[in-house]
């Protein structure tokens, strides 16, 4: 019914206009008696066999919601009504920002792929803190943390210790975002020297916390392998505790879209299949180059079912869904699920 009748109808409408409108009916909806039952009854699978242990958390199963939809905390709760078990939220900057011109969302059908070029856009993180302070969360929440567009990057240090400050006693790990191409400049902070710098910053701060929580480094699947080597070398120096394996892409190659449509959506980070293989293979690298010592959640390109076997195969023991959710709809981490307890 959704890819027949909804998806259908929806991909008429904006990208962004469509982000709005399901955040809203999501806030709206659930406050109506049965309806977050029905949900759940429909969408989530249980079953004690999905459980997952990773970095000393408890996941009811190995699929989760990726950064990107849930920017402000504000509708993560009646996610875990669809069979997520985590939701990571973000990414959030100290100060709130519009992120850059609309549009910035573009949907390129033919390759199952998104393009957007959100920039960050977010309400702050103290809002962000406010909803998550509310409404207390069900499942497991990461928090996507980034810096502000105008912060220059040899302030950038500040911005990344604000925020994990500010989200430590309301967020379960922290992800550390320094590979969206769609922040000026920031991918100059993917260097070996600044990662490791505000990494070895962050993990001084939670030294000085009562509580441990988990920091992951997200990276880019646009990495060659001397880079990948960098990013396990840094993962041993700096003491985070895993990686998030990868983000979207500034690459256009073996696209079907015509040349002339991806021309003219211009720059911005690519999701969904063109990510598939180039995910995976950075995923199954960085395992066997780390001997399965560095835990991973692997995102990027899981579209179909076998998407999401492969990259858990491949050394990932957690797995984040974003763009195909978008794709296939509500029941695809069941979908998922399923066929993860069919391989057991």
């Amino acid at each position: 019914m959704y890819k027949a009748i909804i998806r259908p109808i929806l991909f008429l409408l904006q990208p962004e206009t469509v982000h709005h409108l399901i955040v809203y009916l999501l806030r709206i909806g659930f406050k109506v008696p049965g309806v977050k039952y029905l949900i759940k009854k429909c969408y989530a699978e249980s079953d004690k066999r999905l459980k997952t242990k990773f970095l000393g958390m408890t996941f009811d199963n190995p699929v989760g919601f990726a950064a990107g939809f849930d920017k402000n905390a504000e509708v993560y709760n009646q996610f875990s009504n669809f069979g997520f078990s985590f939701i990571e939220i973000g990414t959030v900057t100290p100060k709130p920002q519009p992120g850059n011109p609309k549009p910035r969302s573009f949907r390129i059908p033919k390759d199952k792929g998104l393009i957007n070029r959100m920039g960050f856009n977010n309400k702050g993180v103290a809002y962000a803190v406010q909803k998550l302070s509310k409404n207390k969360h069900k499942s497991i929440i990461g928090g996507n943390i980034g810096k502000n567009t105008d912060t220059p990057n040899d302030m950038a240090l500040n911005d990344y210790i604000y925020c994990f400050e500010a989200l430590y006693d309301s967020v379960d790990y922290f992800t550390v975002n320094l590979s969206c191409p769609n922040i000026k400049d920031l991918n100059k902070l993917q260097d070996k020297n600044s990662t490791i710098s505000i990494l070895n910053e962050l993990t001084a701060k939670r030294r000085t916390k009562s509580e441990y929580k988990p920091i992951l480094l997200k990276i880019s699947p646009d990495l060659n392998n001397i880079q990948l080597d960098d990013v396990v070398e840094t993962f041993n120096i700096t003491g985070i505790d895993g990686i998030v394996a990868t983000n979207t892409s500034v690459s256009r190659e073996n696209l079907v879209t015509r040349k002339q449509r991806i021309e003219e959506i211009g720059n911005g980070g690519l999701s969904g299949a063109p990510l598939t293989n180039k995910s995976t293979e950075i995923i199954r690298y960085i395992s066997e180059k780390s001997q399965g010592s560095i835990p991973i959640i692997g995102v990027g390109g899981i579209m179909t079912v076998q998407d999401a076997l492969d990259k858990l195969k491949a050394g990932a023991s957690l797995i984040q869904v974003y763009t195909g959710f978008i794709y296939n709809g509500p029941g695809f981490v069941k979908e998922i699920n399923k066929a993860i307890l069919e391989n057991k």
